[in-house]
């Protein structure tokens, strides 16, 4: 007879979430055998302290990991269990890619259109563009275009634009060889994540665009085919022309500003801007800020930010300083490099009250001469490459 406190194979594998024919081929695999069977009638019992290898095997199996690799993840210690784990993801992950691509270039070839050739970039220049703008996108299954990035081809350059709206990301590429005609589209944006790694190996990098979707042709390798979506892109151009004029310019040390932002607590940053430059201080009162040395023109003021919106604006940020333009209450902030303009983001500030005070009305910002005054008010020459990602957090968003 069997021990009182075993359990029957019904019983355990209702407890361990496994089949009962799953035990018998677990058993007979040698993965988990039962801890006694009864000789007469070939009943299988398992014990109590058997249910968390059980639950451990079922997890595994669940994400389709060979049996040989199951084996080994659990007779091995937390530390070599933890890489198998992600050894196996990373072979999931890679052979599902590859099938994607596979599948999007048959369905290419399916719909009899010849592609048409759009432009030829350098491919180094082209991955590091898509890695700078994709950081503005975001998955939301509500909104798929917000994982996208729109390429928008014209006789002198390729913009590629991306917004999750609360940021906006634009970069301007100018190939040695002009685009060949005006063509716009909104590309899927895991599809061209995956597409950069290997382009940027490629000297030259030509796109062309099919009925579905573009591929990357390189002529030292495999073409890369990444899909359309065919939801409306939010319209940037529209916000980009309803944007006024900046009315506090900040030029700071880009590496000076990160590390100012690592070292706060919390989730929330407040930017103060006087006369003086810059402070970083976090949202929560009780901790010190971080003064940084920082040319400023325009008004005094306070502004604060999600700090995953405003971290990769300016980790993406191209060179060593870079300018922030503010233009007041719940309208988006825009942080370039100081001295290059083909990447720009927009990021929105949290409006908690008025979203931008002024900092102290007995602390005026140093002023420089009406003629750059005007300018800046002025503020337009890269509004091609900007838009309005939406309204501040609190407010609700909008497409």
């Amino acid at each position: 007879m069997p021990n009182s406190e075993l359990m029957p194979i019904g019983v355990f594998a209702r407890r361990c979430g496994l089949t009962a024919s799953a035990l018998r081929f677990y058993a007979d695999s040698g993965l988990l055998r039962p801890a006694e069977v009864d000789p007469v009638s070939g009943y299988r019992y398992y014990s109590a302290d058997q249910v968390e290898r059980a639950t451990a095997l079922s997890g595994l199996r669940g994400i389709a990991m060979p049996l040989t690799t199951v084996a080994a993840v659990l007779d091995a210690g937390s530390d070599e269990a933890s890489r198998l784990i992600d050894e196996h993801v990373a072979t999931v992950l890679g052979d599902a890619a590859a099938t994607r691509r596979k599948a999007a270039v048959i369905t290419s070839s399916l719909a009899g259109a010849p592609s048409l050739p759009i432009t030829a970039l350098k491919g180094p220049v082209l991955a590091d563009a898509v890695d700078q703008v994709l950081t503005a996108t975001a998955r939301d299954p509500g909104l798929p275009v917000l994982g996208g990035l729109r390429l928008e081809a014209s006789a002198e350059s390729l913009t590629l634009t991306a917004t999750d709206r609360y940021r906006l990301a634009s970069r301007t590429l100018v190939p040695a060889d002009p685009p060949s005609m005006t063509w716009a589209a909104t590309v899927h944006g895991d599809d061209l994540r995956a597409a950069a790694a290997e382009i940027r190996r490629s000297v030259r990098v030509r796109l062309d665009a099919t009925p579905h979707g573009i591929r990357l042709r390189r002529a030292d390798g495999e073409d890369h085919h990444c899909r359309l979506l065919t939801e409306e892109f939010p319209d940037h151009r529209l916000m980009l022309a309803s944007l006024p004029g900046a009315t506090t310019r900040v030029t700071v040390s880009k590496v000076l500003l990160l590390r100012a932002l690592e070292e706060q607590p919390g989730e929330r940053i407040e930017l103060r801007v006087t006369g003086h430059g810059m402070d970083v201080l976090p949202a929560a009162a009780g901790h010190p800020g971080i003064p940084l040395t920082a040319t400023v023109t325009g008004q005094a003021l306070r502004i604060s930010f999600e700090l995953t919106t405003l971290y990769p604006a300016v980790s993406t940020a191209v060179g060593s300083d870079v300018m922030l333009d503010i233009r007041g209450p719940g309208q988006p902030v825009t942080i370039r490099s100081a001295d290059r303009g083909d990447l720009t983001t927009l990021a929105m500030p949290v409006t908690t009250g008025p979203a931008t005070e002024r900092a102290d009305h007995n602390d005026p910002v140093d002023q420089s001469d009406p003629a750059d005054r005007n300018d800046r008010a002025g503020h337009r020459e890269d509004r091609t490459d900007r838009e309005d990602p939406g309204r501040a957090r609190r407010q609700g968003p909008r497409p």
